[in-house]
């Protein structure tokens, strides 16, 4: 099984989200490719079988500025049978417009025809142990998911 984890990151926080993500799909021998948001191309979604993206949230619940073309072609895109999860982190200083970015790419993967492996997972700032646990338990469903199909 192949997975492909596109993240956006400006303080680092993102790519450590990524980073575990990678690293549960890698100990269930799942073949990762990663890359940033503003290098990768949607297309690259259609030969796999777990799409992830970690996109940060900011400026009133902003999406990253870097994955704005990526966000608007992602609903163009054809990804029937490919698992999605979308996992980011935010800051809870921001309150209603924590990690609104998880959503937004949660309905714009909806209009793909890719099946939605798993609930969004939120994080605030840096993951620590417990968000590990639940990046873990993330990983876990997308993986379920995928062989289901």
């Amino acid at each position: 099984m192949n997975a492909h984890v596109v993240y956006a990151t400006i303080t680092g926080n993102n790519e450590e989200v990524a980073d575990v993500i990678i690293k549960a799909l890698e100990d269930a021998s799942i073949n990762v490719k990663k890359t940033e948001i503003s290098q990768t191309e949607v297309d690259e979604f259609e030969n796999t079988d777990i799409a992830v993206v970690v996109p940060y949230t900011y400026d009133n619940g902003s999406l990253p500025d870097e994955g704005l073309d990526f966000f608007e072609d992602l609903s163009d895109a054809n990804l029937t049978d490919v698992i999605y999860g979308v996992a980011g982190s935010g800051d809870t200083y921001y309150m209603s417009d924590f990690c609104l970015a998880v959503p937004k790419f949660e309905a714009q993967f909806a209009k793909t025809n890719a099946i939605k492996g798993a609930t969004g997972v939120k994080i605030n700032l840096r993951p620590d142990a417990q968000d590990t646990v639940v990046l873990t338990e993330f990983v876990a469903k997308l993986i379920q998911a995928a062989q289901a199909r």
